[in-house]
């Protein structure tokens, strides 16, 4: 795929160069390029404003490239087959450069700053209007916060001054900037926007999906505790601008793993709308999407092609689209199975469909061996594993118009549509798989058993071009009709941002680190709330049909009587597997080194199931991403004012 480095900014104020801003759209019936300063002293301009801020999380969730920066080279993620170099210099494994040039996290710097210029008009100019409430001003704060929390979290200290002073709504086109440290950015944006959000915001969004008291608390407990880790600095990571490990504030560490905790048990003990879903299953289920504990998300519909931001039947390969999902989806398309018992003549008995457990395929990521034999070693009580994974591809030739009542697969024995054509196995089994040399008659280079009619991968056998696929992601429409629907367009479902769920990690890593607890709310009373609600089944998506079971007591009975960091990151990965939180969670606790610098996988051959061990250089540096060529391209500054603008490490 071609790369981007000029991506659609939601919304523009005025000709803000330096931040890369440009044309832009918002939700509503007229689109505007440029927003003159007056524009916001009106209610129909705070409004706009408004909307567009929930629209620029399209410009940054969901977007394969972006998500790409969140996921490769963790523990959880490489590149696969048909990555390019997008996505192989992400996972540091010596498949080329990470730079200002290639990174990824360029999305996220582009339309950041645009959102955050809008905030701070709206912010500064909405009480002029004399009708717009500090609750709407409220999701301006949230907003702002919410984009220098992702922006410091990836880059380090970044600029509050865009040109008018900080934290001021710029009009004018400006070509220099000057970053803030990391101390000021969480002290003079991120923590007090987000406290007179907490107060102001009601506790029930105006909009589904949207900001509320919750949804502040959520990232101001997640900044608490973020900022807490990098106070500590465990491991001597360098940070840039070069600053103190100290706070302006005169608090330490623990006084913000305390806060962190505190903001944290308040929402959990304040739900307000917001709720844990009674299974792993009904969290992730298309036709349960916008659910209870879904707080914050980045919205698609199949109802609307203008709502939806991005064709409904087609894919445009970028922004706005909800594109993520296809990159963990390997192209299923070329399974065969026989046509005849002598396989005489073979069909493609796994066509591409839109539905969750298919949907579009294009090989440029792929999960490591670990997260099947490590991260998900329990496939029978916790059910995570089942709502997180394709493992099991089944024939649906007969809506692609072929009448044929079986085909013929592995043994030569027949399959009913519905019926398993390939499956990944929980385990190793006890008697070895009989692969065939390169793609074989099945086309992928998948395996038998004896007396199976499915072809079958072990965990041991997972390559960077046959892999699980990413269920949770995976599309969900109610228009295919009795055909295949519209697989190729961009996902019509929301692109989940925050989860109620995360209260109970937050609480939990930060009692880890020493907080003081509320009774019945230690670390481990935290994550067995989640560990029970993972051990309840309502359905099995292996073997497509009810499971009624309630592990929940073998899940809290497996809990450690004391956690670690490294169990809650476990904890964290079984949960969120392959949602954008891998990278994020790794730098904060500055376990990526530890966690993430070897990994297994098979090659990119159909065939090749031999798993080799590989190694990333993971350097200090990386802990944070480059500022983007773009950026440096635009500014005029000499060469010396550039090379101390972008962080040390990078070209």
């Amino acid at each position: 795929m071609k790369k981007r480095y000029n991506i659609k900014s939601i919304i523009g104020t005025a000709a803000l160069t330096l931040f890369l801003a440009g044309c832009s759209d918002i939700l509503e019936e007229q689109p505007r390029s440029i927003y003159e300063p007056g524009f916001f002293r009106t209610e129909r301009g705070v409004q706009g404003g408004l909307t567009s801020m929930y629209a620029h999380l399209r410009y940054i969730y969901g977007q394969a490239y972006y998500y790409n920066a969140t996921q490769t080279g963790t523990d959880e993620v490489t590149w696969a087959q048909s990555a390019d170099q997008n996505f192989k210099v992400m996972d540091l494994s010596g498949q080329g450069e990470l730079n200002a040039a290639s990174s990824r996290a360029d999305v996220l710097w582009g339309a950041a700053f645009s959102n955050i210029n809008t905030a701070s008009g709206i912010i500064e100019n909405a009480a002029e209007v004399g009708t717009i409430s500090n609750a709407l001003i409220g999701e301006a704060r949230f907003f702002r916060a919410f984009d220098y929390f992702q922006l410091v979290q990836t880059f380090g200290g970044v600029p509050l001054d865009l040109g008018a002073g900080e934290l001021k709504f710029n009009t004018n086109a400006v070509r220099t900037a000057v970053r803030n440290t990391v101390p000021e950015v969480y002290t003079k944006a991120i923590f007090p926007d987000l406290l007179i959000a907490v107060n102001d915001l009601p506790e029930t969004p105006r909009v589904t999906g949207g900001a509320s008291k919750n949804v502040a608390r959520h990232y101001l407990a997640k900044a608490y505790l973020t900022y807490a880790w990098w106070l500590e600095n465990p491991n001597n990571i360098p940070t840039y601008p070069e600053a103190p490990r100290t706070d302006p504030d005169g608090h330490n560490a623990q006084w913000y793993f305390q806060q962190a905790y505190d903001v944290a048990a308040t929402a959990i003990n304040n739900p307000g709308p917001y709720a844990l879903q009674p299974t792993y299953y009904d969290v992730n289920l298309g036709s349960n999407d916008r659910n209870k504990e879904t707080m914050l998300y980045a919205d698609h519909t199949e109802s609307s092609q203008f709502y939806n931001g991005g064709s409904l039947t087609f894919g445009s390969g970028g922004a706005p689209d909800n594109f993520a999902g296809w990159m963990m989806t390997w192209n299923y398309t070329e399974l065969r199975s026989g046509a005849d018992p002598n396989w005489a003549a073979s069909i493609n008995s796994v066509q591409r469909e839109a539905v969750q457990a298919l949907g579009r395929p294009w090989t440029r990521m792929a999960p490591t061996i670990g997260v099947f034999t490590n991260t998900f070693a329990d496939k029978t009580n916790d059910s995570r594993y089942d709502g997180t994974f394709t493992t099991v591809f089944r024939g649906n030739w007969p809506k692609a118009g072929d009448t044929k009542a079986v085909v013929y697969n592995a043994n030569s024995l027949p399959v009913s549509p519905g019926g398993a054509i390939l499956t990944f196995l929980n385990d190793e089994p006890a008697t070895p798989i009989t692969y065939p040399n390169g793609a074989g008659r099945n086309g992928i280079g998948a395996g038998e058993l004896p007396g199976r009619s499915d072809f079958v991968i072990s965990p041991q056998g997972i390559s960077r071009i046959v892999y699980p696929g990413l269920w949770k992601l995976g599309p969900y429409r109610t228009d295919n009709g009795n055909g295949l629907g519209q697989p190729n367009a961009g996902s019509t479902r929301p692109f989940n941002i925050a989860k109620y769920s995360e209260f109970y990690f937050i609480a939990a890593e930060a009692a880890v680190k020493g907080a003081a607890t509320q009774p019945g709310k230690s670390a481990r009373d935290l994550i067995n709330v989640i560990r029970a609600r993972a051990g309840k089944w309502r359905w099995d998506n292996n073997g497509n049909t009810a499971k009624v079971v309630d592990n929940s007591a073998a899940m809290i009975a497996a809990t450690p009587a004391t956690i670690d960091i490294n169990y809650i990151l476990a904890e964290r990965s079984r949960e969120y597997f392959g949602e954008g939180y891998r990278w994020f969670d790794l730098v904060r606790t500055q376990k990526w080194t530890e966690l993430a610098s070897t990994y297994q996988i098979a090659g990119v051959a159909k065939g090749d199931h031999k798993a080799v061990t590989v190694t990333r250089t993971i350097q200090p540096f990386h802990y944070l991403r480059p500022i983007p060529l773009g950026q440096l391209d635009a500014m005029q500054m000499t060469a010396e004012e550039k090379t101390k603008f972008q962080n040390p490490g990078y070209l």
